[in-house]
């Protein structure tokens, strides 16, 4: 079913998912079916298996029908199969869901309503919620959801525009791409290797080159991010800060500094600050231990991250 848009023109629109390995299958499948049953249909879900024959068949034996299943042509990747994604589809909206992810019913709806109602909006996300596979890890901080994929503390609260939108979910209109090009190959996710920062590039990219673009986030549209086990432990929040300090490192040489690094400087300056003095007080005034270990994470993940960027 089209979208209509604010002149009554119809718009197709498309949502891809990308996947690389057989471990998630039932959450790829979660995925689909969660795009499947959106409350504004879309006229297509494609599915872009990177390099993965296996995973290939299955998912088209277990959607004939409803999916276009395709394998990443570019070298392997997450920007190479969301571009090759982007470029069997002419839809006029393009959505991208994680294969770990969940989007809320009205998520499609949502989001272009946002999009089409200003010709200035490029893009549109949700606010990302963790589905632990095991309990709330304690001693993690609000204000480093991102680490886990996930909408950090220090975002708005309410509807509002940000300098780049996050992969979990994404719906960009077609003319970015025709405009500015896909994702930059040579940055974002291989496999497990936790590097990123492929969308925040492109975002920026679109602002300096369109006139007047925006992106906006919606707080109030949620998408669910599974997070395993194994992404809540220490190990993981080290190399995931470091990777991120390199990828900001990157993207800084492509769109300059300033704008790559301008969410950050206000996430560090004001936000971080406020996380360990609530961190200390939980544990002072209201007898929470954890309070000082997430204090401490704040500290080390943001001493680690320019670490990273340095290294970079």
């Amino acid at each position: 079913m089209n979208i209509t848009g604010t002149q009554g023109t119809q718009i197709e629109t498309a949502v891809i998912i990308c996947a690389y390995t057989d471990e998630r299958w039932s959450q790829l499948v979660d995925a689909v079916e969660s795009v499947k049953t959106q409350s504004q249909p879309t006229n297509q879900i494609i599915v872009v298996i990177d390099h993965n024959p296996a995973l290939l068949v299955r998912i088209k034996e277990r959607f004939p029908e409803e999916v276009l299943a395709v394998e990443n042509v570019h070298e392997k990747g997450l920007s190479g199969a969301r571009n090759t994604g982007v470029s069997v589809t002419s839809a006029a909206l393009i959505g991208f869901v994680d294969d770990d992810a969940i989007v809320d019913r009205d998520w499609l709806k949502n989001l272009s309503q946002l999009i089409l109602q200003d010709s200035s909006v490029m893009g549109a996300g949700a606010r990302i919620i963790p589905k632990w596979e095991s309990v709330r890890p304690t001693w993690l901080p609000e204000e480093f959801y991102w680490v886990v994929g996930c909408t950090h503390k220090g975002v708005p609260e309410e509807t509002a525009d940000v300098r780049n939108l996050i992969g979990a979910n994404m719906l960009i209109r077609r003319e970015v791409f025709d405009k500015v090009g896909g994702f930059r190959i040579g940055i974002g996710r291989v496999d497990a290797i936790p590097l990123g920062c492929e969308e925040t590039e492109l975002c920026i990219r679109v602002r300096q080159a369109i006139p007047n673009a925006r992106f906006v986030y919606d707080p109030n549209t949620e998408v669910y991010h599974n997070v395993p086990l194994k992404r809540t432990d220490w190990s993981y929040y080290r190399s995931r800060c470091y990777a991120e300090g390199i990828s900001k490192a990157v993207i800084s040489k492509w769109v300059g500094q300033k704008d790559g690094l301008s969410s950050e400087r206000t996430h560090a300056l004001i936000t971080l600050p406020k996380g360990v003095i609530n961190g200390i007080g939980d544990a002072v005034l209201r007898g929470d231990a954890d309070g000082l270990k997430r204090a401490g994470a704040i500290v080390a993940g943001l001493m680690i991250t320019t670490a990273g960027y340095i290294r970079g």
